[in-house]
């Protein structure tokens, strides 16, 4: 599986953890194994404000684009992510945001 990150700046928590053809996201589960080779799946057919873009299986591994949300103190990581490729089963590793302390240095610094 691969995982386009589209960042967006917001509070919420996105918690994934992928296990075959399926993304557990926030609770909610969401399995794309029936889809074949070259299938795409749109965006208006999954009810999710999580997905950013359709579903696609190309050359056998699913495509997948989710929304990554960007706490205040974002890293450049979370701004300009790149796609996680051969992501294995378990929890999804997002890129993290700087520690506080030194996103309120930059602020202070910025003034």
């Amino acid at each position: 599986m691969r995982i386009v990150l589209a960042p967006q700046r917001r509070d919420d928590l996105l918690e994934v953890v992928k296990s075959g053809d399926s993304l557990n996201i926030n609770g909610e589960t969401y399995d794309f194994s029936p889809m074949g080779e070259g299938d795409s799946l749109p965006l208006s057919a999954i009810n999710s404000g999580w997905f950013a873009g359709p579903v696609e299986r190309v050359d056998g591994q699913l495509t997948v684009t989710l929304f990554l949300p960007n706490p205040f103190n974002f890293s450049p990581e979370q701004a300009f992510p790149v796609p996680l490729v051969n992501v294995p089963d378990g929890p999804v590793v997002f890129p993290g945001p700087l520690p506080e302390f030194a996103a309120e240095m930059e602020a202070e610094e910025g003034e």
